[in-house]
């Protein structure tokens, strides 16, 4: 009997740990100078049904940076760099965003130069302004620190 309580203990603790499950990181090119970055151009999901790159927009102009956004893949103005976004979207009792992964390309190569990428499973969630926020918050950390 022993045996059979210690597995359904393991279980159910490895149910509780992985609902609170979170992930945070960044990848940026030792070459890119972030802090070069000023005027940015979002790339509009044609899926995207909830305002992502709105929140993406925001948080970027609350960093003192300009931002505009458009569904054209190639932005319609000069930018320093064009930002693209993947989001991805679950259900327990409300929507919430699980995933959000933020690529930031240059405008005339399309090569990313810097990504970051949040998940946080449904104990863990934030609001998707929240998760922007941490997101461009891990990619921009570094900018003036003399990388």
């Amino acid at each position: 009997m022993k045996p059979v309580l210690r597995f359904f203990g393991l279980v159910v603790t490895l149910v509780l740990v992985s609902g609170c499950a979170t992930s945070l990181v960044s990848d940026i090119d030792p070459q890119a100078d972030l802090s070069a970055l000023q005027r940015f151009y979002v790339v509009e999901l044609p899926s995207d049904k909830r305002g992502v790159q709105n929140f993406i927009v925001d948080e970027l102009r609350a960093m003192g940076k300009e931002a505009e956004s458009g569904v054209e893949a190639k932005s319609p103005m000069p930018v320093d760099a064009v930002i693209t976004y993947e989001d991805k979207w679950m259900w327990d009792i409300t929507m919430y965003m699980l995933e959000l992964r933020v690529g930031i390309r240059d405008p005339e190569t399309n090569y990313k130069f810097a990504s970051g990428h949040s998940y946080r499973t449904s104990m863990a969630r934030k609001p998707p302004e929240e998760m922007v926020k941490e997101v461009l918050g891990e990619i921009f950390k570094n900018q003036n620190e003399g990388e």
